[in-house]
């Protein structure tokens, strides 16, 4: 879609078509469930399965991560701290 103007004239631009991309094609979506002990792996699975069906409902390109774990830590196997 190219630019825009309001009424009063003031122009704004579509940065996805200005930079010749498609965001839902290039992004990619980290959806990230949890739960805190082996007590609770059912909930996690329907965790999963929601993260997954939104993602795809909305056409994203997403990947799923998932943990198990009760502590507090940053030290995740699946998920890495940039």
């Amino acid at each position: 879609m190219p630019d825009k103007k309001t009424a009063c004239g003031t122009r704004y631009y579509d940065m996805e078509h200005l930079l010749g991309v498609n965001s839902k094609e290039s992004a990619l979506t980290y959806a990230y469930a949890r739960v805190s002990s082996d007590d609770q792996k059912e909930d996690l699975e329907r965790q999963k399965e929601v993260l997954s069906q939104y993602c795809a409902a909305h056409g994203w390109n997403y990947e799923l991560i998932s943990d198990l774990g009760s502590e507090m830590n940053y030290k995740k196997k699946d998920l890495k701290i940039f």
